[in-house]
């Protein structure tokens, strides 16, 4: 339950950060247009009279009202926005409340069982309502977090090989915004890219290093294991990439995935969990009979988190 609540209430806040990001780049673009506009009309109009003076109140009274008419469809906009991003947001709010409620109901059911025992009426009443709230929860489970089957419909083919690779791009992974575009790594020529939502590069940071693998911690910082044992924070912002602080490890970092606050890295042969700021929390998974047992792929990772969550 409290996976499902953490889950909706990452989609809510993915869904706050794009619908802010779409705003602030309509009302960007608006500001754009409008300067740009009035310094065309404050050029052509004073090289056609002959005194500025006798041109200064028309201009100023139209810079007062486009400024209103700005600050009225700034105020229309944000509020069209936000009641878009309310409508989208309420079936999430549902079913995490839901979470919340299911939870609430079954941790109390584990504390008071323990608490009845040796008292046959009540144990058997207690029992019954636990057996009551844990079909629910399944059945809440199944109805809204159900292994869904996909349909692939079709497929388009991209090149992200920009000016300056020296190697063909070999992408190793990938990590999608909340705004639409999307990070990539490219192994060969040691860059990480961002592309826009047409899948063109629009920036790009040189790593000097190989990326093996890479995840997403917040809707504008990732983590990059790198082939050196050291994991890169990025930051992404306005389509610039910034280089953020480093983590230096003992071992190989092949794959990396974040979860509630940690860090989930695997090696050639083990899987570890460390937090944010690198400290290694325990050693999760290791099989050193032979290279490369330590399930070194995001989808295993994923399936562990999971696990972790429940051990811990």
């Amino acid at each position: 339950m409290k996976q499902c609540q953490t889950y909706q209430e990452d989609r809510m806040k993915s869904l706050k950060v794009s619908y802010k990001e779409h705003e602030r780049l309509i009302v960007d673009g608006l500001r754009v247009n409008i300067v740009s506009y009035l310094r065309e009309f404050e050029t052509s109009t004073v090289n056609t009279c002959t005194t500025h003076e006798h041109m200064q109140y028309p201009i100023s009274e139209m810079r007062e009202e486009i400024k209103y008419l700005l600050a009225d469809f700034e105020k229309s906009t944000i509020k069209e926005k936000k009641e878009e991003l309310n409508l989208k947001q309420a079936p999430l709010k549902v079913v995490r409340n839901s979470c919340i409620r299911l939870h609430y109901e079954l941790f109390h059911l584990h504390v008071a069982i323990p608490k009845v025992l040796g008292k046959p009426e009540l144990s058997f009443i207690a029992s019954k309502k636990c057996l009551e709230n844990i079909q629910q929860s399944n059945m809440f489970i199944n109805e809204n977090f159900s292994n869904k089957v996909f349909t692939v419909n079709g497929k388009s083919v991209h090149n992200v090989k920009m000016q300056g690779d020296s190697y063909t791009c070999f992408i190793t992974a990938v990590c999608a915004l909340p705004n639409g575009q999307v990070l990539v790594a490219d192994y060969y020529n040691t860059k990480v890219k961002l592309l826009d939502q047409q899948y063109r590069v629009v920036g790009h940071m040189d790593v000097r290093v190989r990326p093996l693998d890479m995840c997403q911690i917040t809707p504008t910082e990732f983590a990059v294991a790198m082939s050196n044992k050291e994991v890169q924070f990025i930051t992404v912002s306005q389509s610039q990439l910034a280089k953020g602080r480093k983590l230096k490890l003992q071992h190989y970092c092949k794959g990396i995935a974040h979860n509630q606050g940690d860090l989930y890295i695997c090696s050639d042969t083990a899987l570890y969990k460390f937090t944010l700021s690198g400290e290694l929390v325990c050693r999760l998974y290791e099989d050193s009979s032979a290279d490369l047992t330590g399930k070194n792929h995001g989808g295993f990772i994923l399936i562990t988190c999971v696990i972790c969550t429940e051990i811990f």
